[in-house]
């Protein structure tokens, strides 16, 4: 397996994949095991994560993406949808699964459980909906880490129409909001596999104090 500092070198944003060529269940599982791991604000997760497989249902997706063709053939589309408006059910949701997996009654944890509600509940709910949906931004960036170690590659995307998605994928009454991931290999014909990486130098990145 390559270090993580060669396969983080390895990929780029893929803008043409080999439709030929699918992720494999077992790398598929590894993948999932990962997002399931990532950390989350309060390890709150709120967020569902979508592998769209079903070609129908990713060309109705494709001219809500400007017609780019990673919509259709990659191997995986996935959607990061984040919570919107969330608030007090979430959190206990979150507190139930807790005392069950820790095998803790409530009265434990309710100290925190009401801190939580302090701080989350009284946000405005568009200051709400851009948090989760910065959580969603951490488990994509496991997503990228951890397929570029398997050597697949995924391209987020936000050349899209997020309300098309929404209404398309049935997120809307589920009160979701999508962020979007193509995942697969890379075409042969890709030219931008060869082209250098484009980042600042670390002296003009990095600042010491």
């Amino acid at each position: 397996m390559k270090s993580i500092i060669d396969s983080l070198k390895w990929r780029y944003a893929t803008k043409k994949f080999d439709a030929s060529k699918k992720i494999s269940a077992e790398n598929l599982a590894t993948i999932k095991e990962a997002l399931q791991l990532s950390a989350s604000s309060y390890g709150l997760q709120p967020y569902q994560i979508i592998f769209v497989e079903n070609p129908e249902l990713r060309a109705q997706l494709q001219p809500a993406a400007w017609g780019q063709s990673q919509i259709v053939d990659a191997s995986h589309l996935v959607v990061f949808a984040n919570q919107l408006n969330v608030g007090a059910e979430h959190i206990d949701a979150y507190f139930e699964n807790m005392t069950k997996t820790r095998g803790i009654a409530l009265a434990d944890v309710q100290g925190y459980s009401d801190f939580m509600k302090s701080k989350i509940t009284p946000l405005p709910e568009e200051t709400r909906n851009n948090w989760t949906s910065k959580q969603t931004y951490i488990a994509m960036g496991k997503l990228l880490t951890v397929a570029a170690s398997l050597e697949i590659d995924a391209t987020p995307m936000e050349g899209f129409e997020p309300a098309e998605f929404n209404r398309i994928l049935g997120l809307t009454e589920r009160g979701l909001n999508a962020s979007v991931v193509a995942l697969g290999y890379r075409h042969a014909e890709d030219a931008t596999q060869h082209y250098p990486k484009v980042r600042k130098s670390a002296e003009e990145l990095f600042v010491t104090l």
